[in-house]
């Protein structure tokens, strides 16, 4: 059953499990206040850069990947990654950020 949002949701609310973790280079991530809070210093370091899916996202039971890159559009991109994720009940429990080598 599909839940409506609430007005006031952020996206993290309807994507994340209360007790999501997040696991990344440099540290390692709590709940969803903590995430949104990581998210939002990451992208203010970088606000012009987008994120490029460069595969199809692959699920796989309760877990799923998606390759991308980053950088300013119509440029090269800077960086490339690999987020691996698991699910529980629907939503993300568990992200796991591999940085890669750009293709």
């Amino acid at each position: 059953m599909k839940t409506i949002p609430r007005a006031d949701a952020r996206p993290s609310d309807e994507i994340f499990t209360e007790d999501c973790v997040f696991y990344e280079p440099r540290g390692v991530y709590r709940g969803r206040d903590e995430i949104d809070r990581v998210a939002g210093a990451i992208k203010a370091t970088h606000p012009d850069f987008r994120y490029q899916p460069i595969a199809k996202p692959e699920e796989l039971g309760n877990a799923g990947r998606v390759q991308w890159v980053s950088g300013r559009l119509g440029e090269a991109p800077a960086y490339a990654g690999t987020d691996f994720i698991i699910a529980r009940e629907g939503r993300i429990a568990v992200v796991y950020l591999f940085l890669d080598k750009l293709p």
